[in-house]
């Protein structure tokens, strides 16, 4: 059903991994029905979260045409939304929509990230490349099409995190966002291998954005728009190499000056196992709530110990958090707090809403909520310790836990119980109880931005698969303009 057409390669031969990653994009056949089901559920979620987005400010201010009055009609749409635009900004715009309330999917490796990012460059490409193949008298891309390139985006990336870390070099991860938008980009215009690997080898020199926005005292809110500005550049990358821009054939390994001498301290980049469907197979969602994913699990031990102690707040004398490495690493933050993006990327502050008020959603990390003195108090009292078999398990490929434990402690001398819990129910191991509550999310965020009937029409064909897969791009699409 794929309407993607390569045609001849021309004689080049750049780094390995470059090539390997071209061969994949451009040759794989996706046999995993799973991967599909799974694919379904991700794009689903992926556009909900985005919808819902929609309802904040700070998000909207980034929405739309690059300049005023800079739109493309028969361009690629922004759902829930009016804008047509060129598909490199239009990438922007879905991918900040996407990423806004860290509330779509997660990948948890040696390198950590966000996979459906990469939906801003396919979903975009799909909508510009339908209308104008349907405008030529073309046959159109299919909703299962969408699904394909989304595995291959979750694999290029995720495999790459399993063994590169790139923030222990200080470099952000959504540098892997932007080479596997730019090879499945590239692949969606039609480009030979030579074209794909003139666009990642690009992607590559680019370099990579630093973390710096991600923690204390510089948290930020481009956190926030980083995925949206790499998938959008792979949109670009990947227009100009087939438009015939050359490539670097060892923008990796070049002595001194490729990436791997300059920005990865002369470590060699590598792929941690073959490219299949793995990813998307095991991909973690975020289902009950919008919390950056290592306090997943923690979060749920706070709201199963809020009945036991929200009419003793003021009795609490200690709260022991006991967490693995990578939530160390990345959540474990004292001190103030400056915004919603210092929050939701704070253990102890997701906890302590968890702890008082028996939920966690966007809005409790707004100031309105933020101000509330109960939440540093407790903040002030809570002891984060490592559990090395939780960090051991974290990396285990057998298990991938994302374990997290909350007791509390009274001034009495009494305890609770300490509540563990190893897997999210987004987890691939909790499948059966996690993906029917995607489904009644992306109801939920429908309905926050659609007429019951338009949402009912949606979930319609999106819960029909057989007809959701065959349904053209841009008639899909249509359905999310308002």
């Amino acid at each position: 059903m794929s309407g993607f057409e390569n045609s001849a390669d021309k004689e080049m031969t750049f780094d390995p991994l470059i090539e390997a990653i071209a061969d994949y994009a451009l040759n794989a056949h996706i046999e995993s029905e799973e991967a599909y089901r799974i694919a379904q559920h991700v794009l689903l979620d992926s556009l909900g979260t985005g919808l819902l987005a929609l309802r904040f400010p700070e998000c909207v201010k980034h929405l739309g045409p690059i300049v005023p009055g800079a739109s493309l009609p028969g361009g690629a749409r922004v759902p829930g939304t009016r804008y047509e635009l060129d598909p490199v900004h239009a990438a922007f715009n879905i991918g900040c929509m996407i990423r806004w309330l860290d509330y779509n999917d997660t990948w948890l490796a040696a390198e950590w990230g966000h996979p459906s990012d990469n939906l801003g460059c396919i979903v975009a490409l799909v909508d510009y490349i339908s209308r104008s193949r349907v405008a030529e008298g073309k046959m159109p891309l299919y909703v299962k099409d969408i699904l394909t390139m989304s595995i291959k985006a979750h694999e290029i990336q995720g495999v790459l995190a399993l063994e590169n870390s790139l923030n222990r070099v200080g470099l952000d991860h959504v540098h892997l966002v932007k080479i596997a938008s730019t090879a499945v980009a590239t692949a969606m215009l039609g480009g030979t291998k030579a074209e794909v690997c003139s666009a990642l080898s690009n992607a590559w020199i680019d370099g990579a954005s630093l973390r710096t926005y991600r923690h204390a005292p510089n948290t930020g809110s481009r956190k926030s728009w980083a995925a949206g500005d790499a998938t959008s550049r792979a949109v670009r990358l990947a227009l100009m190499a087939v438009g015939g821009e050359m490539g670097y054939a060892t923008a990796l390994s070049a002595k001194t000056w490729g990436f791997q001498d300059v920005l990865f301290r002369g470590k060699e980049l590598i792929l941690g196992r073959e490219l299949g469907s793995y990813v998307m197979e095991n991909i973690l969602f975020k289902i009950s709530f919008p919390a950056e994913f290592h306090a997943q699990t923690a979060v749920e031990c706070a709201l199963e110990l809020h009945p036991l102690v929200n009419e003793r707040i003021e009795e609490i004398k200690s709260i022991t958090l006991t967490t693995h490495q990578s939530a160390i690493r990345i959540i474990d933050k004292k001190g103030p707090l400056f915004n919603p993006a210092d929050r939701d990327h704070c253990l102890q502050y997701m906890v302590a809403i968890g702890l008082l008020y028996g939920t966690l959603t966007a809005e409790h990390y707004e100031e309105s909520i933020a101000k509330d003195p109960r939440i540093d108090a407790l903040r002030a009292k809570m002891i984060v310790t490592e559990e090395e078999q939780y960090s051991k398990d974290y990396l285990d490929p057998d298990k991938r836990s994302i374990a997290n434990a909350v007791q509390i402690h009274f001034q009495d001398g009494t305890s609770t119980e300490k509540i563990v819990c190893e897997y999210p129910i987004g987890h691939r191991r909790r499948r059966a109880e996690g993906l029917p509550k995607v489904i009644e999310k992306f109801e939920t965020n429908l309905l926050t931005r659609f007429p019951r009937k338009k949402s009912a029409d949606i979930m319609n064909l999106a819960l029909d698969y057989e007809r959701f897969i065959q349904t053209p791009c841009q008639e899909f699409l249509s359905l999310f303009v308002i």
